[in-house]
């Protein structure tokens, strides 16, 4: 599948590599804009819906190797042939499933808050029933589908977060596939080895990314390095947008 991209390259030097930037559950191509900006000027930069996101198709199949295959068809489809890969959780694990398709068109990969492991844990049936529950309501207006969320959802950051998929009553997320492809989104196959740069970036407070994960995630990607940023979730980066921005910048730079 060719996905819906945003290309920006005006900007960055001629030779620099360009970075893909990939969002995670719920998402959509805006999600990593603050990474966007902060890189623009040293890359050319494509951001993109995943499949079953934003103006991207729609598809019943979510497997990583299907979505990691809709990334590698769209960078031909932009005449790009090596990348960099930033992605945060869902979008991390298609980018590390990128590395078992084509691992010479990957420079290097920052993983945002996600580890190559299958969790086997249900962490966004809140949300399901969040947005299910605007759907049945028939719900158009913002306002309207915040306050039934939040009949679910907890967290106002991520009510925010959701509402930026939601346009005329209607969510650019295919709620019926993310919820039938749940475990295979949750889980992992695991890969080879890619002997290559990766940082893994961590939120503090997330339980996505821990000491326990540390054995896998060597096991595939051996020269891993992590850092660790105090004092934010898993939405590290909208969380603490400067510091996950230089340590990324850190680590493009080496």
């Amino acid at each position: 599948m060719i996905l819906n991209a945003r290309l920006q390259t005006e900007q960055s030097p001629a030779d620099a590599t360009p970075v893909l930037l990939i969002h995670g559950l719920f998402g959509s191509l805006d999600n990593l804009g603050g990474i966007a900006r902060g890189l623009k000027a040293e890359h050319p930069i494509i951001q993109v819906d995943v499949r079953n996101h934003g103006l991207s198709g729609r598809a019943e199949e979510m497997s990583y190797a299907v979505m990691a295959q809709d990334m590698l068809a769209t960078l031909d489809e932009q005449g790009i042939n090596r990348v960099t890969v930033i992605g945060h959780s869902m979008g991390g694990k298609i980018a590390m499933a990128m590395t078992a398709l084509a691992p010479d068109r990957l420079e290097q990969l920052v993983l945002i808050d996600i580890a190559p492991v299958d969790y086997q844990t249900r962490r966004h049936d809140a949300i399901f029933a969040g947005v299910n529950a605007v759907t049945a309501a028939g719900i158009t207006s913002r306002s309207q589908a915040a306050e039934k969320m939040r009949e679910h959802i907890e967290e106002e950051g991520i009510i925010q977060f959701l509402l930026k998929s939601f346009h005329e009553g209607e969510w650019r997320f295919n709620v019926p596939a993310l919820w039938n492809n749940y475990p295979s989104l949750s889980g992992w196959e695991p890969i080879p080895a890619w002997p290559h740069p990766a940082l893994f970036i961590r939120g503090g407070n997330s339980p996505y990314l821990d000491d326990s994960h540390r054995s896998a995630l060597l096991s595939q990607f051996p020269q891993a390095k992590a850092h660790v940023i105090a004092g934010a979730g898993h939405w590290v980066h909208a969380e603490k947008p400067d510091a996950v921005l230089r340590a990324i910048q850190r680590f493009l730079t080496v």
